[in-house]
């Protein structure tokens, strides 16, 4: 580690220097590589983590759970219907108590307000693994990712977001460019783009920084000429099942299908996705979908072909959340 984490917290990448960004990314490469040897040194023995989860999950909660247990450390899954949080216990109150009991703290639910406020009262580093308005830890696990398939320099790699960029991936893979100095892109319909108030901090980044922001409503343009295409599902989280309609009408021009893929002109450019993908109809959200919605073409924010081509490095993604939240828990907490 070239920096000094300790005791930190990861809210939303809007606080961390470009330094320490390279410097948990240049961890995760060590502990991703001493994993597979055999060779990694447990660090973290003794430590205990919880876990609250307001939020379903596969992959951030798998990350910490396995990142914390090679590393030696406990956890303790919460959620709403085992716990006392927000029912009769507020997050301020819960917050007390388990920084009293655990040296660190996972949060994921809505509100960042709610992640703030265990800063604010637990005294121990706090991890946001999602949030309306952000998702650090996944993009970690992107940089990551963009780094072990583009051998080019952080300022030279150049990347896109398309879909709904109103949300917290839209917003995190902005800010993740601006603070890394790349070609970060965001195609959206107007009515989709992120919030101004987020484009004008990243914009103000990247005048320190040397990035390139761009956001555009044409596909074609936020893609040309990148080394990767990101998108999200088009409905988040917690949005009202209603919204699929309108959301589709909105997004089809913005779905990665070959063609799209194509329209990068660049042969090495590569698929990202930060999962779970609407992209066939093994899903039973997937099925109804495309049964009530013949405009799909097998796929919903990508398509099928896209998502099981040699273009796609989704799984290179997923698999990146181990490793950037255990250089994460091992840079606050060894």
């Amino acid at each position: 580690m070239t920096v000094d984490l300790r005791g930190r917290s990861l809210l939303s990448l809007v606080e961390e220097t470009p330094e320490e960004i390279r410097s948990l990314l240049d961890l995760a490469a060590e502990l991703k590589a001493a994993k597979r040897a055999g060779t990694e040194e447990r660090r973290l023995v003794g430590r205990s983590v919880a876990l609250i989860f307001e939020k379903t999950s596969t992959r951030t909660r798998s990350a910490f759970e396995v990142a914390a247990a090679d590393q030696g450390a406990h956890t303790t899954f919460l959620d709403p219907k085992s716990t006392q949080i927000g029912h009769k216990e507020s997050i301020k109150d819960t917050a007390r108590v388990l920084g009293r009991m655990y040296d660190a703290i996972q949060y994921r639910g809505a509100a960042q307000s709610t992640v703030e406020q265990l800063v604010r009262y637990a005294g121990v580093p706090v991890y946001n693994g999602l949030t309306d308005e952000w998702h650090p830890t996944q993009m970690l696990a992107d940089a990551l990712t963009m780094a072990e398939h583009c051998d080019k320099p952080w300022s030279q790699i150049s990347y896109a977001y398309l879909g709904d960029a109103r949300n917290n991936t839209g917003h995190s893979l902005l800010l993740l460019g601006a603070k890394l100095g790349m070609d970060v892109r965001v195609g959206a319909p107007a009515g989709l783009q992120p919030d101004p108030s987020v484009v004008a901090l990243c914009q103000e980044v990247a005048e320190t920084t040397g990035a390139r922001v761009t956001i555009t409503d044409d596909p074609l343009a936020a893609v040309s000429g990148v080394d990767f295409v990101h998108t999200d599902v088009w409905v988040s989280i917690g949005e009202p099942a209603d919204a699929w309609g309108e959301r589709i009408e909105q997004l089809m021009p913005f779905q990665v299908d070959a063609d799209l893929m194509a329209a990068t002109r660049n042969p090495a450019a590569r698929f990202m996705h930060c999962l779970p993908a609407l992209h066939d109809t093994d899903t039973a959200v997937g099925q109804e979908l495309m049964d009530t919605h013949p405009e799909l073409k097998d796929g919903l924010e990508v398509t099928d072909e896209v998502f099981e081509s040699s273009a796609s490095i989704v799984f290179d993604q997923a698999e990146n959340r181990l490793h950037t939240i255990k250089a994460l828990l091992v840079a606050t907490l060894a």
